[in-house]
C-alpha cells in the first residue's frame, strides 16, 4: 500500500500537480522556480560582497578583453600559444558571466528566485565552459611540451589546422560532458523544498533537492566530471614531466631558467583550477560538503578568471611589447 506524503507548500514558484514516483510518492507540490539562498542572508554583507564581486567581476571583462583585443590586433601575437590564451580568455569571460551577474543581481535586489528551466541553462553552460576551461589547459600543455621538446618541428606539428582541430575538440567535448549531464538531471522530478544552498544552479545543490533516487547522477558526475577532469590532469603532469626532463638537459643554469618561464603562467592557471575542481567534484554529496563547495566555486568562478589576465601578462615581454605598439598607435 503507498504512502502520501505531504510537502509544506513554498511561496516561491510551486504548484500543485499529480505525479506519481517508483516510490509512490503521489500529489507532489512541482517546482517551476527555484530559489538560490546565496552566499549570506546578512544585508550588511551582502551589500559589501556586491562591491567587491562587481569590482572583480568588471577587472575580469576589462584583463580578459583586453589580451582578446591586443592579440587579435597584433599580429607577431597570431602563434598558437597566443590562439590558445585567447580562447581561455574568451572562456574566462563566459565563465564567470554565467554565474556573476545573476549573483549580483540578486544581491542587489534581495529578490533570489531563477526558474527552473533558466537554472538548469546556468547549470548547463556552466558545466559546458568549465569543462572546455579544463580541456584548452590540457591542450595548452601540450604546446608548451612541442614548443620546449621538440622546437624544430614546432611549426610542422602545432600548424594551423592542428590547433583548429584542438580548440574545436575541447569546445565540443565540454559540450557533449555538461549536455548529459544536464538531461539526466532535467529528467527528475523537483517537487520541493526549492532552496537551493548555493549562488548559482549547481549539479550537487540540485540533486540534493530531487524527488527521486539521485545515485545514477552521483554515478555520472564521479565517473563522466571525475574521468575528464583526472584524465586531463594526468595529461597535464605528462607534459610537464616530459618538459622537466627536457629542461635538465639544459647544459646551463640561464637556459633552463629562460625556458620554465615560458610555463610558469600556465602552470599557475593549472593549479588553481585543477586544485578547486578535483576537490569539488571528486566528494561525495552531503550537506557539509556542500557548504565547502561555496568558498571553492568562488575561487574559479569569481577570482580565477580575474586572475588569469594578470598572470600571464605581468611577465609576458610579447604581450609588454604588443600593448606598447597598440598605445603609440592610439596616440
Amino acid at each position: 500500500m503507498h504512502k502520501t506524503l505531504r510537502r509544506k507548500p513554498n511561496n516561491y514558484g510551486q504548484r500543485r500537480v499529480d505525479c506519481s514516483f517508483t516510490k509512490g510518492i503521489e500529489n507532489q507540490t512541482a517546482v517551476n522556480e527555484m530559489v538560490l539562498l546565496g552566499l549570506t542572508e546578512r544585508p550588511e554583507l551582502q551589500d559589501t560582497i556586491f562591491t567587491w564581486f562587481l569590482i572583480i567581476y568588471t577587472l575580469n571583462l576589462l584583463g580578459n578583453g583586453f589580451i582578446l583585443v591586443i592579440v587579435i590586433l597584433d599580429n607577431s601575437l597570431h602563434t598558437p600559444m597566443y590562439f590558445f590564451l585567447s580562447n581561455l580568455s574568451f572562456l574566462d569571460i563566459c565563465f564567470s558571466s554565467v554565474t556573476v551577474p545573476k549573483m549580483l543581481q540578486n544581491l542587489l535586489t534581495r529578490q533570489k528566485q531563477i526558474s527552473l528551466k533558466a537554472c538548469l541553462a546556468q547549470m548547463h553552460f556552466f558545466h559546458f565552459l568549465g569543462s572546455t576551461e579544463v580541456l584548452i589547459l590540457t591542450v595548452m600543455s601540450y604546446d608548451r611540451y612541442v614548443a620546449i621538446c621538440r622546437p624544430l618541428h614546432y611549426t610542422v606539428v602545432m600548424n594551423v589546422s592542428m590547433c583548429l582541430s584542438l580548440a574545436l575538440s575541447s569546445w565540443t567535448a565540454g559540450f557533449v560532458h555538461s549536455l548529459v549531464h544536464t538531461i539526466f538531471t532535467s529528467q527528475l522530478p523537483f517537487c520541493g523544498p526549492n532552496r537551493v544552498n548555493h549562488f548559482f544552479c549547481d549539479i550537487k545543490p540540485l540533486l540534493g533537492l530531487a524527488c527521486a533516487d539521485t545515485s545514477l547522477n552521483v554515478r555520472l558526475l564521479s565517473l563522466i566530471t571525475g574521468s575528464l577532469v583526472m584524465a586531463s590532469f594526468l595529461l597535464t603532469l605528462l607534459s610537464y614531466a616530459l618538459i622537466g626532463i627536457s629542461l635538465l638537459q639544459i647544459p646551463s643554469a640561464a637556459g633552463r631558467i629562460r625556458g620554465f618561464s615560458t610555463c610558469t603562467a600556465h602552470l599557475m592557471v593549472v593549479i588553481l583550477l585543477y586544485g578547486t575542481a578535483l576537490f569539488t567534484y571528486l566528494r561525495p554529496v552531503t550537506q557539509e560538503s556542500l557548504q565547502i563547495d561555496q568558498i571553492a566555486a568562488i575561487s574559479f568562478t569569481v577570482f580565477t578568471p580575474m586572475l588569469n589576465p594578470l598572470i600571464y601578462t605581468l611577465r609576458n615581454k610579447d604581450i609588454h611589447r604588443a600593448t606598447k605598439c597598440l598605445i603609440r598607435l592610439l596616440m
